[in-house]
């Protein structure tokens, strides 16, 4: 098992339970944030969110990312106002559902592949960063085409994204493999 930029940046996070308390909340409070950070889209907002999502899980690894995801979902289930539009169960479970519960998947496979290697080279991010945004879009096309039909889902939920989606994932390909060699220098 590899260790995840966040425990080479900060070794306590490996054992410490508060260290690790902390790391989640503050993973969920920059979750939270990225999602007020939006171009207006009907019925899913364009946010910052997926790429901090694939973030944390690629630096978190699959059990403190896992946690920070659920804890989200909890957060917003409770009322707390982390969502990009609206609070509570009833939010959870709208059109946007999927995309949620696709972030979880997505945070947890982003750390397995972390502890895996997979987010030291360029070649290696590219591939997690595209796995992750396949589990954060399939569950949320497939959720949204529950509601509004299978090609509005596509032209509203997954279409209009790529493009965004694509300068995400680059920025990650090059920003990640110089972070951890600056870390290692």
């Amino acid at each position: 098992m590899q260790t995840t930029l966040v425990h080479e940046i900060w070794p306590a996070s490996r054992s410490s339970r508060m260290a690790q308390a902390f790391m989640v909340v503050a993973g969920t409070a920059l979750l939270a944030l990225s999602a007020k950070v939006q171009v207006p889209f009907w019925p899913v907002p364009m946010t910052m969110q997926t790429f901090v999502v694939l973030l944390i899980g690629i630096t978190y690894g699959p059990r403190l990312g896992l946690a920070t995801g659920l804890l989200y979902l909890f957060e917003g289930a409770l009322g707390l106002p982390v969502f990009a539009k609206g609070v509570g169960l009833a939010y959870l479970m709208g059109p946007t559902g999927g995309y949620l519960f696709g972030f979880v998947a997505a945070m947890a496979v982003m750390g397995l592949l972390a502890d895996r290697g997979w987010d030291k080279t360029g070649p290696g991010v590219l591939v997690a960063m595209v796995i992750g945004e396949v589990l954060i879009f399939l569950p949320g096309v497939v959720w949204l085409a529950a509601v509004v039909g299978s090609e509005k889902a596509i032209a509203v939920g997954l279409a209009p994204f790529i493009a965004a989606e694509a300068f995400k994932i680059i920025l990650a390909v090059a920003t990640l493999p110089l972070i951890w060699r600056a870390v290692k220098r």
